[in-house]
């Protein structure tokens, strides 16, 4: 009877402490580190969908100048191999927690956008191209991406910072060692000689 009674009693009691046990945890933040996490993470699919959107329109407006500036050829070579190398940059989920593979990314990211700086400079020679139908929508689109990219990027990086500080702050450092084990995640930097325009000798 007394046994019956005790695991009558205690089955409630436990109850209680769980929940109030799931509350405190709910509470202390410990669901905080995988959302910032998923968070960052569907910031930087955005980042790559924008980078995939900009290597399709390439070829169009490789081959749109090519029309007319066929000469250009450096100029040309140049942004079609700086997109197969960007495209060859094997990236998955362990990039944004690996520096060296971040880089590698950023770099070859990078690469193509001073390709196509250099190219749209080249055009300035070309007053027909420059009022050609198609390579106005080709521009315009690539411009509208280049912004996307810009966005993006922002949005990614500050996602990073919110995911960052909380697995280095009390208390998401706890809940990031005990249960998640988080790694921080790499941020975009600002490419060397960014504020420059691109130099195009003719």
């Amino acid at each position: 009877m007394s046994f019956a009674f005790s695991t009558i009693v205690r089955r409630p009691f436990l109850v209680a402490v769980s929940a109030l046990l799931g509350l405190a945890l709910a509470g202390c933040g410990v669901n905080n580190v995988p959302t910032l996490e998923e968070k960052a993470k569907a910031s930087w699919g955005e980042v790559q969908n924008q980078y995939q959107r900009r290597a399709d329109l390439i070829p169009n407006l490789v081959e749109t100048v090519k029309g007319y500036a066929a000469q250009e050829r450096e100029v040309l070579t140049a942004v079609v191999e700086a997109r197969a190398k960007a495209s060859q940059v094997k990236v998955d989920a362990s990039t944004i927690t690996d520096p060296a593979k971040f880089r590698e990314y950023q770099d070859a990211q990078n690469q193509l956008s001073g390709a196509l700086g250099r190219l749209l400079v080249t055009v300035e020679r070309y007053p027909d191209l420059k009022s050609n139908q198609n390579f106005l929508a080709l521009q315009s689109q690539l411009e509208g991406t280049e912004n996307r990219v810009a966005v993006a990027r922002r949005d990614y990086i500050q996602a990073v910072r919110d995911f960052n500080t909380e697995i280095r702050t009390f208390p998401g450092v706890i809940w990031a060692k005990l249960f998640w084990g988080a790694k921080a995640m790499e941020s975009f930097t600002a490419t060397s000689g960014a504020e420059r325009p691109p130099a195009v000798k003719f």
